[in-house]
C-alpha cells in the first residue's frame, strides 16, 4: 500500500514525514472523521511529502482506542496509496501491545513503523533495545523499524551506543526520529551509526541545524509543522539535501513562525498568582487549522483549549508567515477553498477555541 522510503543511494527516509492530526467530530471529538483524514491526506500527497506518519503524537494516539488506532492507520495507507510513504505509529511503553500493532498494520501492507520509546515505566536504554526495540524489529525483518527518541515525553531515553548495536543487529533499523533535543547527541548518532544511516529531526525548530550540521548530516524531518505548509517543508529539506544552503536558509526563515508554536508558553493569571502554562502538540497545529477552515475537529480531553493568549501567539505566527511569504499557506488555501486572510482578521473563526477565563 505504501511505498517504503526516499531517493538518496544509501538512504530510506530523506525529506518531509507529516505527523498528521486525526480529524475528530462533535465538540468533544467523539469520532475519527474518515472523510476529513482523506482529505487531509490527499493535501499531503498533492504538496509532494516523502511521507506521513499516521497516529503519532501529533495524531492523539494516547486518547485512540485500539478500534480507531488501528483504522487510522489503516485507512491513511489506503487514501495514499503507493503515492508517499506510509509510517505506522505503533509504538507503546508494551512491548506485547507494540508487537501486535505492529502485526496489525503488517498485515494491511504497511511497511513502516514509529516506535516511540516506552514511556512512564522508564525502561534503561538496554532494556529499551533488547526488551523492546530489538523483538519488534526481530518478529519484522521486512519493516523499516524507525525508534522515536523523545526523552522529554518518554522520560527515557535510547542512547546512540544501544542505537548502533541495534542497527548492527537488525539491519531493518537503518533510521531514527531524533528528538532528544540535543545536537551533541546526535552528532555522537551520527559517529557510532555510520554515514548511511538516516537521521530525521522530531523537532521543526531544529531541522535546519541538523541538516546543515556536517556531524549530524539530518535527512529530513517528521514535521508537525507541515500539516499546513507541507510543500514548503518539503522543499526546505530537498534544498539542504541537495546543498543549496541558501535557498534551505531562506524556507527554514519564512517558516520559524511556524515552528516556533508546536509548544505555546505564556504566562496565565489567577486569583493565586501568575503560572505557567505550557500548550503542546497537537493542540496549537490542530487550533491553527480550525482557524484556517480545515476540517480537523476538537482535540479530545485531557488537552482543552488553546488560553487567549496562547491563541493570540497562534495566529499572529500563522500572520508573520502569511505577509512575510504568502507562498507558504497558498496551497492550502486552494486545496480547502479559503482566504487565509480572511480566516486570520475574522475573530469569528476563534470563538470556542480558547478558555474565556
Amino acid at each position: 500500500m505504501s511505498r517504503s522510503g526516499g531517493t538518496g543511494v544509501g538512504h530510506v527516509f530523506q525529506g518531509c514525514y507529516t505527523a498528521l492530526v486525526t480529524p475528530f467530530g462533535g465538540e468533544k471529538g467523539q469520532g475519527v472523521d474518515y472523510g476529513a483524514l482523506q482529505r487531509l491526506v490527499e493535501f499531503q500527497v498533492a504538496a509532494g511529502v516523502s511521507g506521513v506518519l499516521a497516529v503519532g503524537t501529533t495524531g492523539e494516539s494516547p486518547t485512540l482506542n485500539w478500534e480507531e488506532h488501528a483504522e487510522v492507520i489503516v485507512k491513511t495507507a489506503q487514501f495514499a496509496g503507493e503515492r508517499c510513504t506510509v509510517i505506522a505509529g505503533t509504538g507503546s511503553n508494551s512491548t506485547a501491545e507494540s508487537l501486535a500493532s505492529t502485526h496489525h498494520v503488517v498485515d494491511h501492507g504497511i511497511g513502516s513503523v514509529l516506535l516511540v520509546e516506552p514511556y512512564y515505566n522508564g525502561p534503561s536504554s538496554i532494556e529499551i533495545r533488547r526488551e523492546y526495540m530489538a523483538p519488534v524489529a526481530r518478529e519484522f525483518p521486512d519493516v523499516q523499524v524507525i525508534p522515536y527518541v523523545i526523552p522529554g515525553r518518554s522520560s527515557t531515553q535510547l542512547l546512540p551506543e544501544d542505537l548502533a548495536l541495534l542497527k548492527d543487529d537488525c539491519p531493518n533499523v537503518s533510521a531514527v526520529k531524533e528528538a532528544s533535543g540535543s545536537l551533541d547527541n546526535m552528532r555522537r548518532t551520527r559517529e557510532v551509526c555510520g554515514s548511511d544511516f538516516d537521521i530525521l529531526s522530531g523537532d521543526d525548530g531544529l531541522t535546519r541545524a541538523m541538516m546543515s550540521d556536517e556531524g549530524i548530516r539530518g535527512c529530513g524531518v517528521v514535521s508537525v509543522a507541515s500539516n499546513v505548509a507541507p510543500a514548503a517543508v518539503q522543499r526546505m529539506a530537498e534544498a539542504f539535501l541537495a546543498g543549496d544552503r541558501d535557498e534551505g536558509e531562506r524556507l527554514a526563515a519564512a517558516l520559524r513562525p511556524l515552528f516556533d508554536i508546536v509548544t505555546v508558553k505564556t504566562q496565565e493569571d489567577s486569583p493565586y498568582g501568575e503560572r505557567l502554562c505550557k500548550a503542546r502538540n497537537p493542540l496549537p497545529i490542530k487550533t491553527l487549522m480550525r482557524v484556517l477552515g480545515m476540517p480537523v475537529g476538537p482535540v479530545r480531553r485531557p488537552l482543552g483549549r488553546m488560553t487567549p493568549s496562547g491563541l493570540e501567539v497562534v495566529i499572529a505566527a500563522a500572520r508573520q508567515v502569511w505577509e512575510s511569504d504568502p507562498e507558504v499557506l497558498e496551497p492550502l488555501a486552494k486545496a480547502f477553498d479559503v482566504d487565509v486572510e480572511e480566516r486570520l482578521s475574522n475573530v469569528a473563526h476563534r470563538r470556542g477555541l480558547a478558555y474565556e477565563n
